[in-house]
Protein backbone atom coordinates (compact mmCIF):
# COMPACT_ATOMS: atom_id res chain seq x y z
CA UNK A 1 0.00 0.00 0.00
CA UNK A 2 1.29 3.45 -0.87
CA UNK A 3 1.15 6.28 1.61
CA UNK A 4 -0.54 9.38 0.32
CA UNK A 5 1.18 11.47 -2.31
CA UNK A 6 2.96 14.32 -0.59
CA UNK A 7 4.90 17.39 -1.55
CA UNK A 8 8.64 16.77 -1.27
CA UNK A 9 10.65 18.69 1.28
CA UNK A 10 12.19 20.88 -1.44
CA UNK A 11 8.70 21.65 -2.86
CA UNK A 12 9.91 20.56 -6.31
CA UNK A 13 7.68 17.55 -6.78
CA UNK A 14 5.40 14.95 -5.25
CA UNK A 15 6.45 11.59 -3.92
CA UNK A 16 4.67 8.31 -3.27
CA UNK A 17 6.28 5.92 -0.79
CA UNK A 18 5.17 2.31 -0.38
CA UNK A 19 4.71 1.00 3.15
CA UNK A 20 6.17 -1.52 3.53
CA UNK A 21 8.83 -0.95 0.85
CA UNK A 22 8.47 -2.93 -2.35
CA UNK A 23 11.15 -4.70 -4.31
CA UNK A 24 10.54 -3.65 -7.91
CA UNK A 25 12.23 -5.46 -10.75
CA UNK A 26 13.42 -2.43 -12.67
CA UNK A 27 14.20 -4.48 -15.78
CA UNK A 28 10.56 -5.56 -15.99
CA UNK A 29 9.32 -2.03 -15.21
CA UNK A 30 11.54 -0.61 -17.95
CA UNK A 31 10.26 -3.14 -20.46
CA UNK A 32 6.62 -2.39 -19.60
CA UNK A 33 7.12 1.37 -19.82
CA UNK A 34 8.94 1.11 -23.14
CA UNK A 35 6.10 -1.03 -24.54
CA UNK A 36 3.78 1.84 -23.59
CA UNK A 37 5.98 4.17 -25.66
CA UNK A 38 7.63 5.83 -22.66
CA UNK A 39 11.31 6.74 -22.98
CA UNK A 40 13.26 5.43 -19.98
CA UNK A 41 16.73 6.18 -18.65
CA UNK A 42 18.06 3.20 -16.69
CA UNK A 43 20.38 4.36 -13.91
CA UNK A 44 20.68 0.82 -12.47
CA UNK A 45 19.18 1.57 -9.04
CA UNK A 46 16.40 3.75 -10.48
CA UNK A 47 14.55 4.51 -13.66
CA UNK A 48 13.75 7.96 -14.99
CA UNK A 49 10.63 7.74 -17.12
CA UNK A 50 9.56 10.48 -19.54
CA UNK A 51 5.93 10.35 -18.49
CA UNK A 52 3.88 13.52 -18.03
CA UNK A 53 5.18 14.56 -15.55
CA UNK A 54 8.58 12.88 -15.49
CA UNK A 55 8.92 10.30 -12.72
CA UNK A 56 11.85 8.65 -10.98
CA UNK A 57 11.18 5.06 -9.91
CA UNK A 58 13.41 3.44 -7.30
CA UNK A 59 13.95 -0.26 -6.60
CA UNK A 60 12.15 0.19 -3.27
CA UNK A 61 9.05 1.45 -5.08
CA UNK A 62 9.46 5.12 -4.18
CA UNK A 63 8.08 7.33 -6.94
CA UNK A 64 9.11 10.95 -7.39
CA UNK A 65 6.93 13.00 -9.74
CA UNK A 66 8.68 16.11 -11.01
CA UNK A 67 5.76 18.51 -10.85
CA UNK A 68 4.31 21.00 -8.43
CA UNK A 69 0.81 20.20 -9.72
CA UNK A 70 -0.91 17.70 -7.40
CA UNK A 71 -3.47 16.70 -10.05
CA UNK A 72 -0.70 15.86 -12.54
CA UNK A 73 1.07 13.75 -9.89
CA UNK A 74 -2.20 11.93 -9.15
CA UNK A 75 -2.80 11.15 -12.84
CA UNK A 76 0.76 9.92 -13.31
CA UNK A 77 0.50 7.71 -10.21
CA UNK A 78 -2.70 6.17 -11.61
CA UNK A 79 -1.01 5.40 -14.92
CA UNK A 80 2.02 3.81 -13.24
CA UNK A 81 -0.24 1.84 -10.93
CA UNK A 82 -2.02 0.30 -13.92
CA UNK A 83 1.07 -0.25 -16.05
CA UNK A 84 3.29 -1.69 -13.29
CA UNK A 85 0.57 -3.36 -11.21
CA UNK A 86 1.46 -1.29 -8.14
CA UNK A 87 -0.61 -1.43 -4.95
CA UNK A 88 -3.06 1.38 -4.29
CA UNK A 89 -2.84 4.31 -1.95
CA UNK A 90 -4.28 4.46 1.53
CA UNK A 91 -8.06 4.87 1.30
CA UNK A 92 -9.70 8.26 1.62
CA UNK A 93 -6.44 10.17 1.38
CA UNK A 94 -6.22 13.34 -0.65
CA UNK A 95 -3.10 14.93 -2.07
CA UNK A 96 -1.99 17.70 0.28
CA UNK A 97 -1.26 21.04 -1.32
CA UNK A 98 1.59 21.60 1.11
CA UNK A 99 3.99 19.12 2.65
CA UNK A 100 2.47 16.72 5.13
CA UNK A 101 3.42 13.76 7.18
CA UNK A 102 2.86 10.37 5.74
Amino acid sequence: MYRRLRLCSNNGGYEAIPDPPLRLDLRVARSVLEREGIAVVDARVMLIAATDPEVTISQSGRLLFKTRDPAAAERAFGQLQRWLDLPGREPDERIPRRGGIA
